[in-house]
C-alpha cells in the first residue's frame, strides 16, 4: 500500500469520526426540548432521531459541495483541480484536511465535555481554515466568491452564521406568541398533551434536516480528499459510497446521545413546556431546510439555541442569560480555536513529514479523544439524570441533590 494511500486511509476513518462526534453533539438540537417535557423518552427521542439523521442524508448534496468546493481553494482559474495538490498522490491536501478534521474533533469534544452548544459546523471550518492557512497561507483559502454569487468561507459559513440564530429566534417568538394567544382559552391537559404530540413530528422533521445539512459537511471532506489523492474527479457530485458512510456515522452517532450538551439546552437556557417546544423545533426545522436547500453550511447550534431562546421571549418565560452567554462566546471562538489545533497538527506533520507526521497526528487525536472521555467520566450525565433540576452552578453534569442520588 502506498504511503498517499495509507494517509488517505486515516483522512477517511478521521472524517468518519468527525462525523460521528457531529451526531452526538447535536442531538440536542432536534430532540432536547422534546426530552425536557416529557414528549419522548430519552431513549426513544435519540433512536428516532438517529433514523431520521440516516434517512436525512440521501436527500440532497448541496452542502457537501459548498464544503468541498467553497473552503480550500482547490481548483485553478478554468476549474480544474490545482496540479500542485495531485502531485504525490495528494499528500499535500491530504494532510491539510487530516490536520483541520483533528482541528473539529477536538473543539467537538472539548464542548461536549464542558456542556456547551457550539456549532460542529464551524469547528470542522475552522481546522480547515487553519490547516489550509498554515500550510498554504492566505491564497489557500477560498475566501469569497466571484462576485456573481454568495460563496467561499464568507458567503457560505460566516454569514449564515451572523444571520441564522437572529431569524430563528424572531420566527420562534413569533411562532410561540401566536400560539400562546389562539389557545388561550384551551384547557392545560388538552394542550399539553396535543402540543406533545406536535413535538414528536416537529422534532422529526428537525432530525430529517440536521442529517441533509450536517452528515453532508462529512461528505464533502472525504470528497475533497478523494480529489486530492486522484480517485475522483467530479466536483459536482459525491460517491454514493461516501453518502452510506457518513449517513451510517452520524446516525451512530446521533443514537449514542449527547446527553451532556441535551441537558443543558432542555433544562439550562429556559423552562419550556410543549407548545414552546413545537414552536422552536418547527422555527428550526424551516430554518435548516431552507439553508440546505441553498447550500449555505449553517450551524444547526445556533438555529436550534436560537428557536429554543425565542420561545422563551415568546412566552415572556425566564431566560437564563448567563447560560446563553456562555453559549455566545463558544460559538464566537470555535473558528479561531479550532482553526489554531487545525495549524498545530499541520505544523506537527509537516515537521516529521509524510506518513510518519499523519500517522503521530492521528495518535495525538486518539490521545486527546480518550482523555477527555475518561475525563467526562468524573461526573456522568445520561438518560437517567437528563432531565434533573437546572442548579444554574454552570457545570455541565447535575449535581448529586439534583439527582437525588
Amino acid at each position: 500500500m502506498s504511503t498517499a494511500l495509507i494517509i488517505l486511509t486515516l483522512v477517511i476513518i478521521t472524517a468518519l469520526a468527525f462525523d460521528f462526534t457531529n451526531g452526538f453533539h447535536d442531538t440536542g438540537n432536534a430532540m432536547a426540548t422534546s426530552i425536557a417535557t416529557g414528549a419522548l423518552k430519552p431513549k426513544t427521542a435519540v433512536a428516532l432521531s438517529a433514523v431520521l439523521n440516516l434517512v436525512g442524508a440521501f436527500l440532497s448534496v448541496e452542502v457537501a459541495l459548498t464544503v468541498t468546493n467553497a473552503v480550500i481553494k482547490i481548483q485553478d482559474k478554468s476549474g480544474a483541480p490545482r496540479p500542485e495538490f495531485l502531485a504525490n498522490g495528494g499528500r499535500e491536501l491530504l494532510i491539510i484536511v487530516l490536520a483541520g478534521l483533528c482541528g473539529g474533533i477536538v473543539w467537538n469534544l472539548l464542548t461536549w465535555l464542558l456542556g456547551l452548544p457550539s456549532s460542529s459546523s464551524h469547528a470542522l471550518f475552522g481546522g480547515l481554515v487553519g490547516a489550509a492557512l498554515a500550510g498554504l497561507g492566505m491564497d489557500g483559502v477560498k475566501w469569497t466568491g466571484d462576485g456573481t454569487k454568495l460563496d467561499g468561507v464568507v458567503g457560505k459559513v460566516i454569514l449564515p452564521a451572523l444571520m441564522s440564530p437572529v431569524i430563528a429566534i424572531v420566527i420562534a417568538a413569533v411562532g410561540t406568541w401566536l400560539i400562546y394567544r389562539i389557545t388561550a382559552g384551551v384547557a392545560e391537559r388538552y394542550k399539553e398533551n396535543g402540543f406533545r404530540w406536535g413535538q414528536i413530528g416537529s422534532a422529526s422533521l428537525v432530525s430529517l434536516a440536521h442529517g441533509t445539512n450536517d452528515a453532508q459537511k462529512t461528505m464533502g471532506v472525504i470528497t475533497l480528499a478523494l480529489i486530492a489523492s486522484g480517485h475522483w474527479s467530479d466536483t459536482e457530485n459525491i460517491p454514493f459510497w461516501v453518502k452510506v458512510a457518513c449517513a451510517i456515522a452520524i446516525a451512530l452517532g446521533t443514537y449514542l446521545g449527547g446527553w451532556r450538551i441535551i441537558r443543558t439546552l432542555g433544562k439550562g437556557l429556559v423552562e419550556i413546556n410543549s407548545p414552546q417546544g413545537m414552536a422552536a423545533e418547527s422555527s428550526s426545522a424551516a430554518t435548516i431546510l431552507a439553508s440546505s436547500h441553498l447550500g449555505f453550511a449553517l450551524s444547526t447550534t445556533h438555529v436550534a439555541t436560537g428557536s429554543i431562546l425565542g420561545s422563551g421571549v415568546g412566552k415572556g418565560a425566564e431566560v437564563r442569560w448567563g447560560v446563553f452567554a456562555r453559549m455566545v462566546v463558544a460559538w464566537l471562538i470555535t473558528l479561531p480555536s479550532a482553526g489554531l489545533v487545525g495549524a498545530l497538527m499541520w505544523f506537527i506533520a509537516n515537521l516529521l513529514g509524510g506518513l510518519l507526521g499523519a500517522v503521530v497526528v492521528f495518535a495525538l487525536l486518539c490521545a486527546l479523544a480518550g482523555w477527555m472521555w475518561l475525563r467526562s467520566r468524573r461526573a456522568p450525565v445520561d438518560h437517567s439524570n437528563v432531565n434533573a433540576e437546572w442548579d444554574d452552578s454552570g457545570a455541565s453534569a447535575p449535581t448529586t441533590a439534583a439527582t437525588g442520588h
